[in-house]
């Protein structure tokens, strides 16, 4: 497959109300997207590294540094032979920088799978045709404001409820939660918030029956994963410390997490996604995706994956609306039964609305093929 044109367009998208994590509080999500034309397709890909270095090192500003100055460039060096299972061999002498890496492969990926005619679903080994949604709920300043929100997406139909925590916000929400809603699917994500030296402490989530504890101690602490593992009756799930299938078959046999949640962007794309998977699945260890409020394109990406054999737990591939009053693409996601449908039609099987687009683009920047 040869390209022909290689697009980055900035984008800004306000949050129908404002995320705040223990990474701070997000009232808007500026991406970058990336297009690729070939003679018979075009591609998209989105690239989820968040506006300041907070989640990871990678942030919007670098991830297109990136991509102009060093993955393009080695991409296109392939001329005529550029196929999506070769995209992440040629940018592996580029340490580093997996969200930009899987936002290029996701675009290459796509364009390939609109010229073969063939979804991304069935692509990666979708099993489903449809996945059961959760929802991501952010840290708020007064319970009450909680508990109306929470039952504000129980009404809705998200079939499970993530809760952001951090110190002094974590065991009386999560209290508050379980006595006013029951016995619901509910989680917790620390994103790295805590030390071993709070095992204790978050021993005290115990009682709550939860799913899951979703990476509580630092990204590079996977010993004390392990170590906390021992102590709390919660299972631990890592997200942060997970970055290739390597990386997770480590942390299996360290006995680091008993769950693992998937994002692509994270492990540098949708194959490795799918590598990750089929570690996890060969181990007996359940996966769900994760989300990093992507607009409609990256979510139809994570939908298709979330539809893997292995994720057995509702996910964070809430509707669109859940964000964004207005996605990016002519068909938002929308909740059914507590339900999203995985797209059907070639390659990522939505289409960006492009008067949208236009409406919310910041910045385009067309790179030399």
């Amino acid at each position: 497959m040869k390209i022909t044109a290689v697009e980055l367009r900035r984008i800004r998208m306000p949050l129908v109300s404002p995320f705040r994590t223990s990474f701070g509080t997000q009232t808007s999500r500026e991406v970058v997207l990336v297009r690729v034309t070939t003679p018979d397709a075009e591609g998209w890909g989105e690239c989820v590294a968040m506006e300041e270095p907070l989640y990871s090192y990678e942030y919007v500003e670098s991830a297109q540094h990136v991509l102009r100055t060093h993955l393009v460039p080695r991409l296109l060096s392939l001329g005529d032979a550029i196929t999506a299972a070769r995209v992440a061999h040629v940018l592996e002498p580029v340490k580093g920088h997996p969200m930009a890496k899987a936002a290029l492969e996701l675009a290459v990926l796509d364009a390939e799978l609109r010229t073969a005619g063939r979804s991304l679903g069935d692509d990666l080994g979708a099993v489903r045709d449809r996945v059961p949604a959760g929802v991501s709920v952010g840290i708020m300043d007064e319970i009450p404001q909680l508990l109306d929100a929470v039952e504000g997406y129980l009404e809705q139909g998200y079939v499970r409820i993530k809760l952001k925590i951090e110190p002094g916000w974590d065991l009386e929400p999560v209290r508050a939660v379980r006595e006013r809603f029951g016995d619901i699917g509910l989680q917790v994500d620390a994103n790295t918030a805590y030390t071993l030296g709070d095992a204790r402490h978050l021993a005290e989530l115990d009682p709550f029956d939860l799913l899951l504890i979703e990476q509580p101690l630092p990204e590079d602490d996977v010993r004390g994963h392990a170590e906390l593992a021992k102590v709390i009756r919660t299972p631990v799930c890592l997200d942060e410390s997970i970055t290739s299938a390597r990386s997770a078959a480590d942390a299996i046999a360290l006995g680091a997490c008993s769950v693992i949640n998937i994002k692509a962007g994270r492990v540098g794309g949708y194959l490795e996604a799918v590598r990750v998977h089929d570690v996890a699945q060969a181990n007996g260890i359940p996966v769900w995706c994760g989300g990093m409020l992507e607009t409609g394109l990256g979510r139809a990406a994570n939908v298709a994956l979330a539809a893997l054999p292995g994720f057995v737990l509702p996910g964070d591939t809430s509707a669109s609306d859940r964000y964004y009053a207005q996605d990016v693409t002519t068909e938002p996601f929308v909740l059914e039964d507590g339900y999203v449908r995985v797209p059907t039609g070639p390659g990522l099987g939505v289409e960006p609305d492009v008067d949208v687009l236009a409406e919310l683009t910041t910045g385009v920047e067309q790179l030399e093929v």
